[in-house]
């Protein structure tokens, strides 16, 4: 069972890092190399989250990890593989029942409950209390944290590429240091909107 609040401790992340080297210290290597993968795995299945879906492979393949203590009989790699494909296939069910945003996902769940004039009303309501909760949760960061994350979210394909490079450069780091820098703290956000979201 998937825990939608898990978030990786360092250890817990340190240890997914030692699994993915398979006894070779990468420094990280491994996993910006298997990120990179699954991203074009999705990306090859016409997803338009491929950065999302991959990261939320990785943090359920690291989760995983966790729960059982080792993962034996298959290589990381293929491993991760088996459950992106899992993940691929829940993101096409949520595209089926129209989950795929906010939107399609606030009119799918109020169509047959709320009278029409009232949706548009239900579906600005669903969206400031998630915008609320972003702002809250962004505002619990650390200041370095918030401009980094929101810097490393901005634009789409070939300008986010490029704008990732030129923050890592800023920041004095590389890009494998920068994404797991943002990996964790976007498992932070996620672990703050969904107990925010939960909230009245």
């Amino acid at each position: 069972m998937v825990n939608r609040d898990w978030a990786p401790t360092e250890s817990t992340f340190g240890q997914f890092l030692k699994w993915l080297d398979e006894g070779v210290d990468s420094g990280g290597e491994k996993y910006l190399e298997m990120r990179r993968r699954l991203v074009f795995y999705f990306d090859r299945k016409n997803c338009h989250a491929s950065d999302e879906l991959a990261d939320e492979t990785l943090n359920r393949v690291a989760q995983k990890l966790e729960e059982k203590g080792s993962i034996t009989g298959l290589s990381p790699a293929h491993y991760c593989y088996i459950v992106a494909k899992f993940v691929f296939l829940e993101h096409i069910r949520k595209a089926d029942r129209g989950q795929t945003s906010l939107d399609d996902m606030t009119q799918s769940h109020l169509r047959a409950e709320v009278p029409a004039p009232s949706r548009a009303v239900a579906v600005a309501e669903a969206k400031e209390k998630l915008d609320r909760c972003l702002d809250r949760c962004l505002g619990k960061l650390a200041a370095k944290d918030r401009d980094l994350i929101l810097e490393y979210y901005q634009g789409e394909q070939r300008v986010k590429i490029e704008g990732r490079s030129q923050l890592a450069a800023r920041l004095g780091l590389s890009m494998n240091a920068l994404s797991i820098r943002a990996c964790r703290i976007r498992n932070k956000l996620e672990a703050c909107l969904g107990e925010c979201c939960r909230e009245g």
